[in-house]
């Protein structure tokens, strides 16, 4: 099975412990994440997190050597959710426009649904995009693995005969990605309503422009698919 490639970043300080003292750092994990999608990675910090856990500031401290340790345990957590959300489903499609079309519509519902809990990708980017540093490198590596996982999608789609064979990989990534950055601004920021029927419309339309005629035989269902399913998931 095909996989995002694993990163080479390590979460130091953080013993292994008894399954008790995962289960409390993985807890820990879990609230700093909730938090951040709101206040950004900056906003944690230990004394924080031992209130909201109801915990004293060393029993957090225990399962992270700092708060650098524990911001890059959050970004690990949410790529691992990113993972299994978007990545591994869209995989279980055929190679070529199926598996690409899964790929934007599994995004599309992972955007949707942070529109409202934030999205650690993007406020990250804001905080560390010039702070160089083990937390910068981490964030760095997940979001190109990402990106890595959609050129590649594109490549074969492209090799499948289902993209124009002029198709630039870098280009379309590029656009794909404009297009959901520009749906979480307009979604958290101006609060535009119809912003997630904007990204599908454009989102299709991209494709469309860059498919074959046996790409859009196959890009359709997908399109069609992932626009009720980003707006049911907005609905619930």
């Amino acid at each position: 099975m095909e996989s995002l490639a694993k990163t080479s970043v390590s979460e130091t300080g953080a013993p292994s412990g008894s399954a008790k003292g995962r289960q409390t750092r993985q807890a820990i994990i879990d609230c700093a994440l909730q938090m951040a999608g709101r206040i950004g990675l900056e906003g944690l910090s230990i004394g924080v997190l031992a209130d909201r856990m109801d915990m004293s500031k060393s029993g957090v401290f225990a399962h992270f050597g700092s708060r650098e340790d524990l911001q890059i345990a959050v970004i690990r957590s949410y790529h691992d959710q990113f993972e299994q959300e978007v990545f591994y489903r869209a995989i279980a499609q055929p190679r070529g426009m199926p598996r690409l079309a899964a790929m934007v519509q599994r995004w599309l519902q992972r955007v949707s649904v942070e529109m409202e809990t934030g999205c650690i990708y993007i406020s990250s980017a804001v905080e560390f995009d010039d702070r160089p540093g083990p937390v910068r490198e981490a964030l760095v590596a997940m979001i190109q693995t990402w990106h890595d996982a959609v050129r590649r999608a594109i490549a074969q789609a492209i090799e499948c005969g289902h993209l124009k064979a002029d198709t630039d990989p870098q280009q379309l990534m590029f656009q794909i990605h404009g297009y959901i950055l520009a749906l979480h601004h307009d979604a958290r920021l101006l609060r535009l309503p119809n912003s997630l029927a904007l990204a599908c419309r454009s989102l299709d339309a991209l494709l469309r422009a860059q498919a074959t005629p046996a790409g859009l035989a196959l890009l359709t269902p997908c399109q069609a698919h992932a626009s009720q399913a980003a707006q049911g998931d907005v609905a619930h």
